[in-house]
């Protein structure tokens, strides 16, 4: 007996085994039981949702022997002949290949004569909007004014090539994208009925990669069938998939975050050596990226897409919610130019290290600990550029610092980024204003430093500080994350520290979270600046002259 592919075998027979599509499914059960049916339906989606299939079970339902009903017997000759494609009275027609208008005009001069066996003559054309514009004239008069005895099923993905003439004649129904855990839960159940052998994380990644379409998940899984001998592993499918694995995409994101492009390269290189396909690693980082993003508002929206989230959380407190942001971006557009780099490694490597220049200096390495060590370095073309700029100003200033004060300034300028030990006191840190400066420089990255942000000191017992946390953010807070910020306070004081920490509403305590304290600054400066604009002379003039008008959105307030 030869073969039959899992979406032929497992194709719904009946609205009992449609699957994702209960909206679509409820109102054509009730308009047949109801015996309220029009004369044209028009099936809209992406492909492989199952447009056709329902159309089809549709016919079937019309023109079953034991009468019109939601629930066809599926034993009778109608029902098994629709079934095996060659129902005499469902016309099937792909409008792909019948473009012509001589084609649509050949096909509609039989709509007049009844149906040989059923009730209804059924005319299901997929693809619809490939039709010609002279074709869909043909289609309209009929469509309009149909016999009695006449159905019509149209299909396609792209209604908006429709005629609004056309549409108007149609009841539509537009069929959704399948679920992931629903196209996960019945691929699995396919395997179990086929008694094969597989892994949940295989499916889940079949699954994704099916993007909504229940016939493109069982291709891929027919696939993965032979590929893995007659069962399904993960680590099959991810080869099969051309996919890296997760802990090389978790490395890679690191080792950007850490500005290590030694440790990029080395990681690359050894992803090369398994053929991999860089374009879907590419979609497997801006994956993960999306996924920490989401844990960082709310981890629940992980569980929700069906995401491990003891592997996203460590991705999600590499970097905050902006520097992630970025790195998506960097990564998307890439994707979108790779095919013009002069290789897909090349491209690959190159957008890795954007990812890893262009962002902030504090998430791994402060901007001024950098140029003091390119500084050391002789030869570096930062360190002769402030060789030149030192030699300049000693030249045309007269009473310039000493080497010592020059030696003196610079230090505390890079002092200024980081928050030394002997900086703060715990009675300073348990103050609003000591707090907030201690956060500006506390050095700490992603969630943590999102935490303290968003937190005020409320009172110091000994070595106890009581901490408060806005309930805006409570959905970031865990203890490890409170113990790692208990660490990094006991660093920098050099001291023990114990931190308690309420959530509770801020505006109470009359008092401002350095986020809050950022926030108005921002607000306060932005409104200096537009006044300032608004105020300025030739602004006015050119207001008054050419009846110009203003765009505060445009207006910036100056650089710090």
């Amino acid at each position: 007996m030869s073969y039959q592919a899992l979406a032929r075998k497992w194709r719904p027979r009946s609205f009992d085994e449609v699957v994702g599509q209960e909206h679509v499914v409820s109102a054509l059960t009730n308009a047949l039981d109801s015996q309220r049916v029009h004369h044209a339906y028009l099936f809209t989606g992406t492909r492989g949702v199952g447009k056709t299939t329902l159309a089809r079970i549709f016919a079937r339902a019309l023109n079953c022997e034991t009468g019109i009903s939601a629930s066809p017997c599926g034993n009778c000759n109608t029902c098994n002949s629709v079934d095996q494609g060659n129902y005499i009275d469902l016309i099937e027609v792909d409008a792909a290949s019948r473009t012509r208008v001589d084609d649509t005009r050949e096909l509609l001069d039989n709509v007049q004569y009844a149906p040989t066996q059923g009730r209804f003559k059924i005319y299901l054309i997929d693809e619809v909007h490939m039709l010609s514009a002279h074709s869909f004239n043909a289609l309209l008069k009929t469509l309009e004014e149909p016999p009695p005895h006449v159905k019509f099923l149209l299909a396609t993905t792209d209604p908006q090539k429709l005629p609004a003439t056309i549409l108007s004649r149609c009841i539509q129904f537009n069929l959704k994208s399948m679920d992931l855990e629903k196209l996960n839960t019945q691929l699995m159940k396919i395997l179990q009925a086929e008694k094969i052998e597989f892994d949940a994380d295989a499916i889940m990644v079949l699954s994704r990669s099916a993007d909504g379409s229940v016939r493109d998940a069982l291709s891929l899984l027919d696939q993965a069938i032979a590929f893995g001998n007659g069962t399904v592993r993960v680590d099959q499918v991810r080869s099969m998939l051309g996919m890296i694995d997760d802990q090389f995409t978790r490395e890679l994101i690191e080792k950007v975050c850490a500005r290590d492009g030694s440790g990029l390269m080395e990681t690359v290189a050894r992803m090369s050596e398994r053929s991999l396909d860089y374009r879907s690693a590419l979609d497997d980082i801006l994956s993960t990226l999306h996924n920490a993003a989401l844990y960082q508002v709310n981890p629940q929206a992980i569980e929700w897409k069906g995401v491990d989230r003891d592997a996203v959380a460590p991705v999600a407190e590499l970097a905050d919610a902006e520097l992630l942001q970025l790195l998506f971006q960097i990564a998307l557009i890439g994707k979108r130019d790779l095919g013009l780099a002069p290789d897909p490694r090349t491209g690959f490597e190159m957008i890795l290290l954007r990812m890893s220049a262009f962002q902030p200096a504090t998430n791994a390495q402060p901007a001024q600990e950098l140029a003091s060590k390119t500084a050391q370095t002789p030869n570096h073309p930062a360190a002769i550029q402030e060789t030149h700029k030192k030699t300049v100003s000693r030249n045309t200033n007269p009473e310039q610092k000493t080497d010592a004060s020059e030696a003196a300034a610079s230090e505390k300028a890079a002092g200024s980024a980081m928050v030394t030990k002997t900086a703060f006191t715990l009675e300073m840190l348990a103050s609003q204003a000591g707090w907030a400066e201690f956060v500006e420089g506390s050095g700490l990255s992603g969630i943590p430093r999102e935490l303290v942000m968003n937190m005020i000191p409320r009172s110091l017992d000994g070595h106890h500080l009581h901490l408060v946390l806005d309930q805006t953010s409570r959905h970031l807070f865990n203890e490890n994350r409170l113990k790692k910020i208990e660490q990094h306070c006991a660093q920098t004081l050099g001291l023990e520290i114990r931190l308690k920490l309420d959530v509770d509403d801020v505006e109470q305590e009359e008092a401002e979270t350095p986020s809050q304290q950022k926030k108005r600054y921002a607000n306060e400066r932005q409104e200096s600046a537009e006044q300032a604009f608004n105020q300025d002379q030739n602004v006015q003039t050119l207001v008054e002259l050419f009846d110009a008008e203003i765009v505060p959105e445009s207006i910036q307030p100056p650089a710090k």
